[in-house]
């Protein structure tokens, strides 16, 4: 707290003036002594000013309840929710997490600077504390066609402004380890910030150059051995729990058998939507299931609140203690993480949400640009190779057909290269990636093992990171309807079934982001979601999320980009 500040308001904490706000009789869950303290909570404006026994000109009775710092997301995409980002930080909220670390290098990828400054704009005034993180990767690998190439010289902008905390995740990890002068720029303009990582494939030496570049930080961690690697290089390990990829149980097991110090651990969410929010929970899903695996409860509220303060530098955050901002959890239950009230900046969020506001930048309602893409397109571009899709991962396999043993048998090069008709039996679907940015006519065509849609098509404008337009299915005819409806919605989702769209959910802003309220959002989503898993979209597969990892060409092992399908392990195309 600064000197001007603690004159003003020394003389609550020494108990000579009433706080606006006293929470009575409260368990204390403190973090920073990984102990259960028993006393009130002086506030005044932002500010708890005093533990102990106080008086306020508002007192709220706490007697068998316990209050916790707000829990902080360590890792997130606003654009992956698909929601309104100041409607995501809402209900999120709600649920205990009040400081989001967000990198919105989706929108920067479709918008650039723009894409940012919507993020920014949108979450202003929100009920929680928003940071971002300068998008370091874009596009993510030299080849994309993106919408927008942020070098350096671009990021200068983002210095200044006063949420911009670091350098968003490194995913070019060869970049960093061959020195290559653009990475260099990057990494020497956030030399005195911190700078998260994306350490997916590399160990040993490696990784320890990667961390030495000054990457302090790690989101894609899948088992408890990988992050320890991590870890051990002096790396702070963010434990994913999102709608798709749920690493969570696999890290947790082995902190808990191993008896692992917690220090250099968080939570995250990386991308989760807004649904999976209100159904289950944000961070305190997290910390609910952790301490449900066997976590010590106080290891995992400070895993969630104390940690990331202190990865992040967010001295004013992550405990209780006088000084700091008064983000705070009332909880029924501590290990239930049952939810009473949440508090931001000393006062209560209001249940209902008061609606989206500002502008947006009409640039960014007009990012589909593939009518140049024709129904003949769609035949095979190479037939050798199949992408493997994993349940419960966005992870991939890469396939050789010809060593494959195929549900169907008969897989003649007639059927094989038939564009009119690509149903190759049970376990092959087709699926086509299209630049949309900038009518360059780049795509690619390849098959896919383990999505499972019969009859019908997906299609979706949300393709990580490069957000080219994506469509999978069994025959090309859904396949192009369900094209022509994604370029009249302006972006989204489609799922076409026999010939008819069965569902869209339009995502204008930037074909990422949605300007429905979320319950509308919600529905017309789930219905759609349900309707592909009776197509033959296995459970374990969220239909939608997964799709949109099937380009990204930094998560191993197999990726179809506009260019041609690429093995990511392998850094190269094949076929």
């Amino acid at each position: 707290m600064k000197i001007v500040d603690y004159k003003k308001y020394a003389k609550f904490t020494l108990g000579e003036e009433k706080s606006d706000i006293v929470l009575k009789n409260a368990r204390l869950i403190m973090v920073q002594t990984g102990e259960v303290l028993e006393a009130d909570i002086a506030i005044k404006d932002q500010y708890i000013v005093g533990l102990g026994n106080y008086e306020g000109l508002k007192e709220v009775d706490c007697n068998g309840k316990y209050v916790a710092p707000g829990f902080i997301d360590s890792h997130l995409h606003f654009e992956s929710t698909l929601a309104n980002p100041r409607e995501l930080v809402h209900y999120a909220s709600l649920s205990g997490t009040t400081t989001f670390i967000a990198d919105p290098h989706e929108a920067a990828n479709v918008a650039g600077i723009k894409g940012i400054d919507y993020i920014l704009d949108q979450t202003e005034d929100a009920s929680g504390d928003v940071y971002i993180m300068a998008p370091s990767c874009v596009p993510c690998k030299d080849g994309e066609d993106t919408g927008c190439l942020m070098e350096a010289k671009d990021l200068r902008y983002l210095l200044d402004k006063p949420r911009i905390l670091g350098l968003g995740e490194v995913m070019d990890e060869r970049a960093v380890i061959g020195l290559e002068s653009r990475m260099m720029d990057k990494l020497e303009l956030f030399e005195n910030r911190v700078k998260d990582g994306h350490a997916i494939s590399i160990e040993g030496k490696e990784l320890a150059a990667y961390a030495m570049a000054g990457i302090l930080t790690d989101h894609e961690s899948t088992e408890y051995k990988y992050a320890m690697m991590k870890v051990r290089n002096g790396m702070y390990v963010h434990i994913r729990e999102g709608s798709a990829a749920r690493n969570l149980e696999a890290i947790v097991r082995g902190i808990v058998d191993n008896n692992t110090d917690v220090s250099r651990f968080t939570f995250c969410t990386d991308d989760k939507h807004i649904e999976d929010i209100q159904r289950e929970g944000h961070i305190s899903h997290n910390v609910r299931k952790a301490i449900r695996l066997g976590l010590d409860p106080l290891a995992a509220y400070k895993m969630a609140t104390l940690n990331p303060a202190q990865c992040y530098g967010l001295d004013h955050l992550g405990m209780i203690a006088v000084g700091k901002k008064a983000n705070l959890i009332i909880l029924n239950d501590m290990e239930t993480v049952d939810i009473d009230r949440v508090m931001y900046g000393g006062r209560f969020i209001d249940q209902v949400y008061d609606g989206n506001k500002g502008k947006v930048d009409p640039d960014l309602l007009n990012s589909l640009h593939i009518d140049w893409f024709k129904k003949e397109m769609l035949a095979y571009k190479s037939s050798r190779h199949a992408i493997g899709m994993i349940e419960g991962e966005i992870l991939t396999k890469l396939v050789d057909l010809d060593n494959y043993e195929l549900e169907n048998k008969d897989l003649g090069s007639k059927r094989d290269q038939d564009s009119e008709n690509c149903d190759l039996g049970k376990t092959i679907s087709k699926v086509a990636v299209i630049e949309r940015h900038h009518n360059t006519g780049n795509y690619h065509v390849a098959k896919v093992l383990g999505y499972n849609i019969k009859n019908g098509a997906v299609a979706s404008s949300v393709s990580h990171d490069s957000h080219n337009v994506i469509v999978l299915g069994d025959n090309d005819r859904d396949m192009m309807l369900a094209i022509d409806k994604l370029k009249e919605i302006r972006g989204g989702y489609v799922l076409v079934e026999d010939g008819h769209v069965f569902g869209a959910l339009p995502l204008p802003v930037m074909g990422l982001i949605s300007d429905l309220d979320s319950g509308r959002m919600n529905e017309i989503l789930s219905r759609m979601i349900e309707r592909a898993h009776q197509m033959g979209v296995p459970r374990g597969i969220e239909p939608f999320i997964a799709l949109s990892f099937i380009a990204l060409p930094v998560i191993p092992e197999i990726r179809i980009r506009t260019r041609g399908l690429y093995d990511v392990l392998g850094d190269r195309y094949l076929d």
